[in-house]
């Protein structure tokens, strides 16, 4: 089977090569203040062996950069990142390069979600920054199926591929973050063009329940899961606080490959990492898959 090796975390591997306190900026953040450092990890995961490159524009939101005065870098910053992962592919000299564009309001905060009047604009403007420079947009930790319908909705801008990526329930993988079923991401893909679903940043014990239903939508599909310990069980995070979660101790290169095997098995062709999932899993998962006889690509 041909698989797509997405790379791995990114924001998380930045704050902790730079040695730098997290803040609300996070990924962002660290992208200012050591330049080169977010090419550095593109290089790694492609010498791994992944054959995507997922922009460190995430976080590159405005209602991130608001709150710290920085919205006049929000073209450039998009620029600086779109840069690094450029010059990281010219390097390794094959693989193409995702577009993230990450959730409005914050990471595991359905009740955030802006309405979609309101956040499709937002995701279209993003698009259109990203459009020239990537192969497809990925769409990121989407928690609730209003966002998942902006983003979706605004990301179409681009006239590229659309991959929409959900985030699970660490208990039941079968329900987005908001408790709704990802079932009801059917009408959405009906709806707005998507070449691929996913489920990302959720524990990977969630994720087989999440390709289940993933894999009923007669799209290419896959996951890739986080290094985090149980999110839905914790106190809400504040939106205007640094991401402060727990990374597990027991998820080794080894362990999180045996997860992602187990994806494939069911018919995932699109597998990674996320958040505490870095290079070092990749390239045993790279070289896992290739001893099973796949093909990445």
């Amino acid at each position: 089977m041909q698989i797509t090796l997405l790379d791995g975390g990114m924001g998380q591997e930045l704050v902790a090569r730079s040695g730098d306190d997290p803040t609300p900026l996070w990924a962002t953040r660290v992208m200012i203040d050591h330049p080169g450092l977010v090419r550095a990890i593109h290089d790694d995961y492609f010498a791994a062996g992944a054959s995507v490159a997922t922009t460190n524009t995430y976080n590159i939101l405005h209602d991130r950069l608001e709150g710290v005065g920085l919205d006049a870098l929000y073209h450039a910053l998009h620029l600086r990142a779109l840069m690094e992962a450029h010059e990281s592919k010219a390097k390794a000299g094959r693989g193409i390069i995702a577009g993230s564009m990450g959730p409005l309001g914050e990471s595991y905060r359905p009740d955030l979600t802006p309405p979609v009047a309101v956040s499709a604009p937002l995701y279209a403007e993003k698009a259109r920054i990203l459009a020239p420079h990537v192969d497809v947009i990925l769409l990121e930790t989407m928690s609730s199926l209003d966002l998942a319908r902006g983003a979706l909705q605004g990301a179409q801008a681009a006239g590229l591929p659309v991959w929409l990526s959900v985030s699970v329930d660490d208990r039941d993988g079968s329900r987005l973050r908001s408790g709704e079923p990802i079932a009801g991401l059917r009408d959405l893909i009906a709806a707005h063009p998507t070449a691929a679903v996913l489920a990302n940043c959720s524990m990977p014990e969630a994720m087989l329940a999440a390709l289940s239903e993933l894999s009923q939508m007669g799209l290419p599909f896959g996951a890739y899961a986080n290094g985090f310990s149980e999110i839905s069980s914790l106190p809400l995070p504040d939106a205007v606080a640094a991401p402060d979660y727990t990374h597990r101790h027991d998820l080794s290169p080894e362990k999180y490959t045996a997860f992602a095997m187990e994806w494939v098995k069911l018919g995932a062709t699109i597998v990674g990492g996320c958040c505490e999932v870095g290079p070092a899993h990749i390239r045993h998962l790279a070289a896992s898959l290739k001893a099973a006889g796949h093909s990445i690509v």
